[in-house]
């Protein structure tokens, strides 16, 4: 099973197009409250931009977490399924994710990256990549030497 990943960030020029794609394609939104993805800086205008999005854990502790089984454990390599009908908004998933990475809406509705891939093709300069979670750990590797 694919997972989404932020191989190139040094890249990423803050435009904030795969949020938004995010929104609008998976959630049905048009609004960053409302995305998988979050695009900030990572500590000032010249060091960049980071991606807060969903890193997968196995097992996932948003999961373990909710009380209606709204969020669930993916088969294969971590990460979340998402049933939003059965979600009460009682922000334990929010408070339960280690890196901050469930974004809330107005309504207290929890937003995650399901590693999906809808957003990397809109992103204008290569950033993000679905690849086995495997391949991703490889490319992570590279990234940082």
């Amino acid at each position: 099973m694919k997972t989404f990943f932020a191989a190139r960030m040094e890249r990423c020029i803050g435009c904030q197009s795969c949020s938004l794609a995010c929104a609008r394609l998976v959630h049905k939104r048009l609004s960053w409250e409302t995305a998988g993805i979050r695009i900030g800086s990572s500590g000032g205008i010249s060091t960049g931009f980071e991606a807060r999005v969903c890193l997968a854990c196995d097992p996932p502790p948003c999961a373990a977490v909710c009380p209606t089984g709204s969020i669930t454990p993916r088969k294969k390599d971590g990460g979340i399924k998402q049933d939003r009908k059965l979600c009460i908004r009682c922000g334990k998933c929010v408070r339960a994710c280690p890196v901050d990475a469930i974004a809330v809406d107005e309504l207290h509705s929890p937003y995650i990256c399901l590693h999906c891939g809808r957003c990397v093709p809109f992103c204008p300069h290569n950033c993000l990549e679905l690849a086995e979670k495997s391949a991703a750990g490889l490319i992570q590797e590279e990234v940082e030497e």
